[in-house]
Protein backbone atom coordinates (compact mmCIF):
# COMPACT_ATOMS: atom_id res chain seq x y z
CA UNK A 1 0.00 0.00 0.00
CA UNK A 2 1.20 3.66 -0.80
CA UNK A 3 1.77 5.48 2.32
CA UNK A 4 0.09 9.19 1.53
CA UNK A 5 -3.21 10.61 2.72
CA UNK A 6 -3.64 11.16 -1.06
CA UNK A 7 -3.87 7.51 -1.56
CA UNK A 8 -6.42 6.77 0.60
CA UNK A 9 -9.50 5.70 -0.96
CA UNK A 10 -7.18 4.02 -4.05
CA UNK A 11 -5.68 1.92 -1.06
CA UNK A 12 -8.90 0.89 0.55
CA UNK A 13 -10.14 0.24 -2.96
CA UNK A 14 -7.46 -2.01 -3.76
CA UNK A 15 -8.12 -3.82 -0.74
CA UNK A 16 -11.41 -4.47 -1.57
CA UNK A 17 -10.49 -5.69 -5.67
CA UNK A 18 -8.43 -8.04 -4.20
CA UNK A 19 -10.87 -9.15 -1.89
CA UNK A 20 -13.27 -9.23 -5.23
CA UNK A 21 -10.73 -11.18 -6.81
CA UNK A 22 -10.37 -13.61 -4.34
CA UNK A 23 -13.56 -14.43 -4.17
CA UNK A 24 -14.09 -14.92 -7.70
CA UNK A 25 -11.44 -17.60 -7.27
CA UNK A 26 -12.85 -19.50 -4.45
CA UNK A 27 -16.21 -19.63 -5.96
CA UNK A 28 -14.45 -20.98 -9.22
CA UNK A 29 -13.09 -23.89 -7.06
CA UNK A 30 -16.53 -24.21 -6.09
CA UNK A 31 -18.27 -24.50 -8.85
CA UNK A 32 -15.36 -27.07 -9.93
CA UNK A 33 -15.81 -29.13 -6.98
CA UNK A 34 -19.30 -29.02 -7.43
CA UNK A 35 -19.68 -33.14 -7.82
CA UNK A 36 -17.46 -33.13 -4.95
CA UNK A 37 -18.38 -35.79 -1.97
CA UNK A 38 -18.29 -34.45 1.01
CA UNK A 39 -16.72 -30.71 -0.31
CA UNK A 40 -18.54 -27.81 2.03
CA UNK A 41 -18.37 -24.55 -0.64
CA UNK A 42 -16.33 -21.91 1.08
CA UNK A 43 -16.16 -18.18 0.68
CA UNK A 44 -14.72 -14.85 1.14
CA UNK A 45 -15.08 -12.26 4.05
CA UNK A 46 -13.91 -8.57 3.31
CA UNK A 47 -17.22 -6.49 3.92
CA UNK A 48 -17.39 -7.50 7.63
CA UNK A 49 -14.10 -6.07 8.13
CA UNK A 50 -14.31 -2.85 6.30
CA UNK A 51 -17.37 -2.34 7.91
CA UNK A 52 -15.25 -2.71 11.39
CA UNK A 53 -12.68 -0.47 9.91
CA UNK A 54 -14.92 1.95 8.90
CA UNK A 55 -17.26 2.12 11.86
CA UNK A 56 -15.14 1.58 14.53
CA UNK A 57 -13.21 4.79 14.68
CA UNK A 58 -13.78 7.83 16.37
CA UNK A 59 -13.41 10.27 13.26
CA UNK A 60 -16.12 11.55 12.29
CA UNK A 61 -15.73 12.30 8.03
CA UNK A 62 -15.63 9.78 5.37
CA UNK A 63 -12.00 11.34 4.65
CA UNK A 64 -10.95 10.72 8.28
CA UNK A 65 -12.50 7.20 8.15
CA UNK A 66 -10.61 6.21 5.43
CA UNK A 67 -7.13 7.93 6.45
CA UNK A 68 -7.23 5.55 9.64
CA UNK A 69 -8.33 1.86 7.91
CA UNK A 70 -5.19 0.28 8.72
CA UNK A 71 -4.18 -2.57 5.77
CA UNK A 72 -4.22 -5.33 8.68
CA UNK A 73 -7.59 -4.30 9.42
CA UNK A 74 -8.74 -4.94 5.77
CA UNK A 75 -7.37 -8.48 5.44
CA UNK A 76 -9.53 -10.57 3.48
CA UNK A 77 -10.47 -14.21 4.83
CA UNK A 78 -11.85 -17.69 3.14
CA UNK A 79 -14.48 -19.72 5.57
CA UNK A 80 -15.79 -22.54 5.39
CA UNK A 81 -19.97 -21.91 4.88
CA UNK A 82 -22.44 -23.81 6.70
CA UNK A 83 -20.06 -26.77 6.79
CA UNK A 84 -22.69 -28.80 8.50
CA UNK A 85 -25.49 -28.26 5.37
CA UNK A 86 -25.40 -30.46 2.62
CA UNK A 87 -27.70 -30.76 -0.02
CA UNK A 88 -27.14 -33.73 -0.93
CA UNK A 89 -26.70 -37.71 0.22
CA UNK A 90 -22.71 -37.31 -0.42
CA UNK A 91 -22.41 -34.65 1.93
CA UNK A 92 -21.94 -31.57 -0.65
CA UNK A 93 -23.02 -28.30 -0.19
CA UNK A 94 -22.64 -26.61 -3.41
CA UNK A 95 -25.51 -25.33 -5.72
CA UNK A 96 -24.62 -24.58 -8.64
CA UNK A 97 -27.01 -22.10 -9.18
CA UNK A 98 -26.17 -19.96 -6.60
CA UNK A 99 -22.34 -20.00 -7.73
CA UNK A 100 -23.15 -18.72 -10.69
CA UNK A 101 -25.01 -15.94 -8.91
CA UNK A 102 -22.64 -14.96 -6.84
CA UNK A 103 -19.85 -15.25 -9.23
CA UNK A 104 -22.00 -13.16 -11.83
CA UNK A 105 -22.55 -10.52 -8.53
CA UNK A 106 -19.17 -10.44 -7.94
CA UNK A 107 -17.76 -9.78 -11.10
CA UNK A 108 -19.86 -6.69 -11.55
CA UNK A 109 -18.86 -6.09 -7.99
CA UNK A 110 -15.17 -6.55 -9.06
CA UNK A 111 -15.49 -4.03 -12.43
CA UNK A 112 -17.08 -1.41 -10.19
CA UNK A 113 -14.16 -1.26 -8.07
CA UNK A 114 -11.83 -1.49 -10.53
CA UNK A 115 -13.90 1.53 -12.33
CA UNK A 116 -14.13 3.41 -8.79
CA UNK A 117 -9.78 3.25 -8.52
CA UNK A 118 -9.27 4.65 -12.45
CA UNK A 119 -11.53 7.56 -11.34
CA UNK A 120 -9.17 8.25 -8.37
CA UNK A 121 -6.34 8.46 -10.45
CA UNK A 122 -8.11 10.45 -12.59
CA UNK A 123 -9.04 12.90 -10.16
CA UNK A 124 -5.85 12.76 -9.16
CA UNK A 125 -4.09 13.44 -12.76
CA UNK A 126 -6.67 16.52 -13.25
CA UNK A 127 -5.32 17.75 -9.82
CA UNK A 128 -1.83 17.21 -10.58
CA UNK A 129 -1.93 19.28 -14.45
Amino acid sequence: MINSNVFDYVNVLGKAADASWMRNEVIANNIANVDTPGYKRQDVDFETQLRHALGNTRYKSVDARVAAATSAELTARVYTDSAGFSYRLDGNNVDIDTESTELAANQIKYNGLISSVNAEFANLKMVIK
